[in-house]
């Protein structure tokens, strides 16, 4: 079977979109898929080509048995408007240029975000004769207007109408979670038209284990840890905010690391040091293979994104490979993600952008490590029961085989959890 799969994102970039691609990828070739992956040059989040590639027309080498096409785009950071949809739109062309000359697909599938990579696979749809999986992971353009970053109703009106022929070209419409779901159900896609495939944790990754390494300061001896972008929609101040609160209270042995890149990192990371917040450190973008270490030397792990209605259909696919390696997850998402952490009984919810319950939920773990570690334990045993990606990576071969057969009965593929989640649990 040909796959032909277009993602804006793909490793040596390590955000989710690349991560969630590449172990699907991967695990498709290594079953005897033929797999070619559609990318950019790797520039994500700062918009500058990471050390030894090119930003050329048309690239070609093999990772893992899976053919990766590098294609030109604009390079442009993870912030802004303008440029950022320049580089969506150059992609968008330089991709569909590129399916001209790729051997005829089976099938094509494309990843969000970003809304044109989909666009994208909709040109390659008719290229290849070919039926397509549209893979939902943001709903676009809603998710940029609910941070601020587009106002011009015009143009909202434009994408909008743009996202829903979109939905009507695919075949089939893939998504990370019910809350997805449920926004593709009141834009009037057809139930059977949409199946659920959860994100998971590399489970191999912390069994290898790292040796990566962070410089907490001196006098710190609980660590709060965020790792993945720092944009517009995760709204970080909030651990500013806390950190503020701590060093009032004289907690000093309580402190927070931010990893990651992205569009408000420098401004947050002025901001901590005119405050005088040496109980919060900045890493900057780090490779996935030091994530193992970086985690071992938490205590906790934070997940957090504004308070919009939106975000409460998002399910962040770090929460699982924190999980995966035993930490607790303070977590600052509404909607399924909070669901599947308290139902999992490995972390405690804080409303998003409530610094003084960041602050108070950080003094309780730390000052009872007993529930700490049993937060801990418990949240590794439940992901490794429920949320291993080598299988959800089996169940979405099966549904690209059924699609490519013309087979997809009404619901088949609408995947939970291999067994119920227990009942919810309260930590006071």
């Amino acid at each position: 079977m040909r796959i032909l799969f277009f993602s804006h994102y793909y490793p040596p970039e390590n955000n989710a979109p690349a991560v969630r691609t590449a172990a699907h990828c991967k695990a498709w070739a290594r079953k005897g898929c033929d797999v070619t992956v559609v990318t950019c040059a790797p520039n994500h989040p700062r918009g500058e080509l990471y050390e030894g590639y090119e930003n050329k027309l048309f690239q070609r080498e093999n990772v893992d048995g899976v053919e990766i096409i590098r294609v030109y785009s604009f390079l442009a950071a993870n912030k802004g408007t303008l440029r950022r949809i320049l580089n969506y739109v150059s992609f968008m062309l330089s991709a569909v240029v590129a399916s001209l000359f790729i051997k005829k697909a089976d099938v094509v599938i494309a990843t969000s975000p970003q809304f044109f990579c989909g666009w994208a696979g909709v040109f390659a749809k008719f290229i290849h004769r070919a039926p397509l999986i549209l893979e939902i992971r943001d709903i676009w353009p809603e998710s940029i207007v609910a941070v601020g970053a587009m106002r011009n109703k015009g143009i909202i009106r434009f994408l909008e109408w743009l996202e829903k022929l979109m939905y009507r070209a695919a075949t089939h419409i893939v998504t990370v979670g019910k809350g997805y779901r449920e926004q593709l159900r009141e834009r009037r896609v057809p139930e059977e038209k949409i199946s659920i495939i959860y994100n998971g944790a590399d489970l191999d990754l912390f069994e290898r284990g790292s040796d990566a390494s962070l410089n907490f300061p001196a006098d710190v001896s609980f660590v709060c840890t965020y790792v993945g972008t720092v944009g517009m929609a995760h709204g970080l101040s909030v651990v500013l905010e806390a950190a503020e609160k701590l060093r009032a209270r004289g907690r000093t042995d309580i402190g927070f690391v931010v990893v990651g890149d992205g569009a408000e990192r420098s401004e947050l990371e002025q901001r901590a040091r005119q405050s005088g917040l040496d109980n919060v450190v900045f890493t900057g973008q780090v490779p996935r293979s030091a994530i193992p270490g970086i985690l071992a030397q938490s205590s906790c792990c934070l997940v957090h994104l504004k308070n919009t209605e939106l975000f409460s259909t998002v399910i962040p696919s770090k929460i699982f490979e924190m999980l995966a390696a035993e930490k607790p997850i303070i977590i600052g998402v509404r909607g399924e993600a909070r669901e599947i952490i308290e139902s999992a009984g490995a972390g405690v919810f804080m409303t998003p952008g409530r610094a003084d319950e960041l602050a108070a939920i950080s003094c309780t773990l730390a000052d009872d490590r007993a529930l700490l570690s049993k937060l801990g334990r418990s949240g590794k045993q439940f992901v490794e029961k429920n949320f291993s990606r080598k299988y959800f990576a089996e169940c979405y071969r099966d549904l690209i085989e059924t699609v490519v057969a013309g087979k997809v009965p009404p619901g088949s593929f609408t995947l939970e959890q291999s067994e119920p989640l227990p009942p919810k649990r309260s930590y006071g």
